[in-house]
């Protein structure tokens, strides 16, 4: 599998800037290892929607998949009793 170009949306840069120092790494640390494997063993397809999440403790980072450009978007980096409200 060939590696994927991550990028983060601005307001998600803004929720890991957020995030205590030592789960900001660990949220980091899984972030880049989407670039490797977009679908690793864990992650979800969000229902009705064309997102992916994957979860670091009780926090989830919701992320769009383009296959056809090679891109992971990470859109939502959130805590997961407010990561899939509107």
């Amino acid at each position: 599998m060939g590696s994927y170009s991550v990028r983060i949306v601005r307001s998600a840069e803004k929720e890991i800037a957020g995030l205590t120092a030592p789960l900001r790494r660990f949220v980091i640390a899984r972030i880049r290892a989407l670039a490797h494997d977009p679908r690793p063993p864990g992650c979800q397809k969000l229902t009705g929607e064309d997102k992916y999440r994957i979860r670091q403790g009780d926090w989830r980072v919701v992320y769009v998949i383009e296959d056809a450009i090679v891109t992971v978007t990470v859109v939502r980096v959130a805590h997961r009793s407010v990561v899939y409200r509107r």
